[in-house]
């Protein structure tokens, strides 16, 4: 809905909007438009990604080009010299070996302003699965910075993408789009970084190694916590997500030997019935001296006995308790992206702004070097005077008449010529051009 009514709020405004010489192009696919297994044959490789881009600049496809590939998404986003896209779409088909009719239904094409927008919309995390999630910014930096070393990069798109991670750290900043978690994982992170003051010096229990469990170890150690031990009734699989973690990996049969270890305990498997007991976590607290506990039970059936809730000492939250969590902060991240559009639409115009006062580089360029040719040769003129004894004065003179003379000429005839024919419009023009009041 935030895109409809962005979409709304620039359309009349780009229609206003001449084509710049300069033609943009963002061309690409995401998990909105083309499954798993299109994206998946889509990917641009790192040890690939720059010489594919010296192939579309050598091929002419493009003037400039920077090439974002993720697993959600691959995008081109050009500089070329036309608005026919035909052969760029062509490039990309041969170059990953698939039938055009194959990719082109999934493909979208954003042209100028609209990809300019689009490319602030996904640095911002406003088009990613997870609205306002972070990791699309520094995908985005990446692929720049590959692009600018390859030499594919060239005026526009070094300016685009500097001004797209400005875009982006503006709508973070100002809309706070991505300060609530919106993943049971990371909600899971914040609850027992709420009850507990320093969670980086607490033991944390992690039972089952699928994906929830994955993203909620990779958010503990991202936050300092260095002691976590994961439990999994495979425990090469336990093994496997402990390696980069700094985490100890155990069998489900070791569980009621070291849960009087955890301070925490997080669960998520695929369990049909509960794993943790009433009996199990009183045997726990016994050991812990009743030191405090929460336990945060993220599956479905549930892998904790609801009747632990009973205890005292233990604190106990389901998904459902986290779900509420995560509806109410995506709800804030959905009016943060409202916010965020409005930022985004008045950059792209800005930017769309710079981009046109390039057209007008050549005539500045022209008009400086037709008046320095004038005055050269009439300096020259005047120094030769000065050297057979003119009176310097009046050589000043002549040379001040001469200069406005022949500078002014060709604009004061076509401007003549306006008049007898009554083009109103290069009068007016003229006045604005010169700042003239009457």
């Amino acid at each position: 809905m935030q895109e409809m009514k962005s979409g709304e709020i620039g359309l009349n405004r780009r229609r206003r909007i001449e084509t710049t010489s300069m033609n943009l192009l963002a061309i690409g696919i995401n998990h909105n438009t083309a499954p798993v297994a299109l994206r998946e044959q889509t990917v641009f490789g790192p040890e690939r990604l720059s010489g594919a881009l010296q192939d579309v600049v050598s091929a002419g496809l493009a003037d400039e080009i920077t090439i974002l590939s993720t697993c959600n998404r691959t995008e081109l986003y050009c500089r070329r010299p036309t608005e026919h896209h035909d052969d760029l779409i062509g490039w990309l088909c041969n170059y990953h070996d698939i039938p055009r009719q194959t990719i082109v239904p999934s493909l979208y094409q954003h042209p100028n302003e609209d990809a300019v927008r689009h490319a602030f919309r996904v640095a911002s995390g406003l088009d990613s699965m997870v609205l306002g999630e972070p990791q699309i910014l520094g995908q985005m930096k990446a692929a720049f910075a590959t692009a600018h070393r390859a030499g594919s990069t060239g005026k526009v798109l070094n300016r685009l993408f500097h001004h797209t991670f400005s875009v982006a750290k503006q709508v973070r900043t100002d809309t706070g789009i991505g300060a609530k978690s919106v993943s049971v994982a990371y909600a899971a992170v914040d609850l027992a970084q709420r009850i507990f003051s320093r969670i980086e010096d607490r033991t944390v229990l992690l039972l089952g190694a699928g994906e929830t469990i994955e993203l909620t170890a990779r958010h503990l150690y991202g936050q300092g916590v260095r002691r976590m031990i994961v439990a999994n009734r495979s425990i090469e699989r336990a093994a496997q997500l402990t390696q980069s973690l700094s985490a100890e990996a155990i069998s489900l049969a070791e569980l009621p030997l070291r849960l009087h270890e955890a301070d925490i305990v997080i669960t998520s498997t695929a369990s049909t019935l509960p794993i943790v007991g009433k009996g199990t976590i009183e045997r726990a607290l016994k050991r812990r001296k009743h030191r405090p506990m929460l336990l945060i039970d993220l599956a479905v059936p549930r892998d904790i006995e609801p009747e632990v809730a009973e205890l005292d000492d233990i604190y106990l939250y389901t998904i459902d308790d986290l779900q509420q969590v995560v509806d109410s902060n995506l709800q804030a991240r959905r009016k943060a992206a409202i916010e965020a559009e409005t930022i985004i639409d008045l950059q792209a115009m800005r930017f769309m702004g710079w981009l046109r006062s390039l057209d007008a580089v050549p005539t500045i360029r022209a008009l400086r070097s037709n008046a320095d040719s004038i005055r050269s040769a009439e300096v020259e003129r005047a120094l030769h005077r000065l050297t057979q004894g003119a009176d310097p004065k009046t050589v000043i003179e002549q040379l001040s008449n001469t200069l406005t003379n022949k500078i002014i000429h060709a604009p004061s005839a076509a401007l003549e010529r306006a008049g007898r024919g009554g083009d109103r419009s290069l009068l007016a023009a003229a006045r604005r051009l010169f700042g003239l009041k009457h």
